[in-house]
């Protein structure tokens, strides 16, 4: 799966609103080490880095393309390509940053307690993950890629992201391992400029990923066609013009 920093950083104000909350709630302010996994184009490492003025903080991503604008972003910042799932990194860290991104990697039974066991005592393993699949932006992906001739290219999309899992889960998981452990659930409402489009270009930068890299150029303007015109439909614009993208997000602090 591709992804392009450009395309992530056109909300890049709104997405990190969340990112700012997550971080407001780590509660230890000596933190001499942090690591941002998943960093993306930087936008996450620079407000990690912010939050905490006075730690070494590294950034890792999948994506070259995303480490390369991270590097531009922060020159002084380490950032290196790498897979989290395979990911050694000696620790232990005082804050592990995971900002959406978990939601793509399996197996979080096992993903998240090997996160946590890389902290130092009293590390915080700080985790946001988008948990807007049962939104009508995402349902309409999975109707569209299977109601059309691509179908049979999409027949896996929807499965990318890992399987969802609620609160209770996570908390069953990591309450053995951890000192304190902080769940919640925010929805954002962002109000995007521009209509239905808006919410498709939004999608383009993450969630549509699955449903239109396998897809060639005509069968990807036709696809991202039908689904703007059923985005209109779910989301109503404003007479101004603008539509408000209700958006629930999943947050975890786990602290060792």
């Amino acid at each position: 799966m591709s992804w392009s920093a450009r395309q992530y950083t056109k909300f890049e104000d709104e997405r990190n609103r969340p990112i700012r909350d997550l971080l407001a709630q780590i509660r230890t302010d000596k933190v001499a080490t942090a690591v941002d996994i998943g960093c993306g184009p930087g936008n996450s490492t620079e407000l990690l880095q912010a939050r905490f003025p006075d730690a070494a903080v590294t950034g890792m991503d999948s994506s070259a393309d995303m480490i390369e604008a991270a590097r531009a972003r922060m020159p002084g910042i380490a950032f290196e390509v790498a897979d989290i799932a395979a990911w050694r990194g000696p620790g232990p860290f005082d804050v592990i940053l995971a900002n959406a991104v978990l939601q793509w990697l399996p197996d979080h039974e096992v993903l998240f307690p090997g996160l946590v066991a890389k902290l130092a005592p009293g590390g915080s393993l700080a985790v946001q993950m988008p948990d807007n699949l049962d939104e009508p932006a995402h349902r309409l992906m999975r109707e569209i890629a299977a109601d059309g001739p691509w179908a049979g290219k999409l027949a896996k999309a929807a499965n990318a992201r890992a399987p969802r899992h609620e609160a209770d889960w996570y908390y069953r998981v990591l309450r053995e391992s951890v000192g304190a452990l902080d769940i919640w659930r925010t929805t954002y409402h962002h109000p995007l400029a521009g209509g239905a489009a808006a919410v498709v270009e939004w999608f383009k930068g993450s969630g549509l990923r699955p449903f239109i890299d396998p897809l060639d150029e005509a069968e990807r303007a036709a696809f991202l066609a039908r689904y703007q015109e059923a985005v209109a439909r779910a989301y109503p614009a404003h007479p101004d013009g603008t539509v408000l993208l209700p958006f629930p997000r999943l947050f975890i602090v786990a602290t060792r």
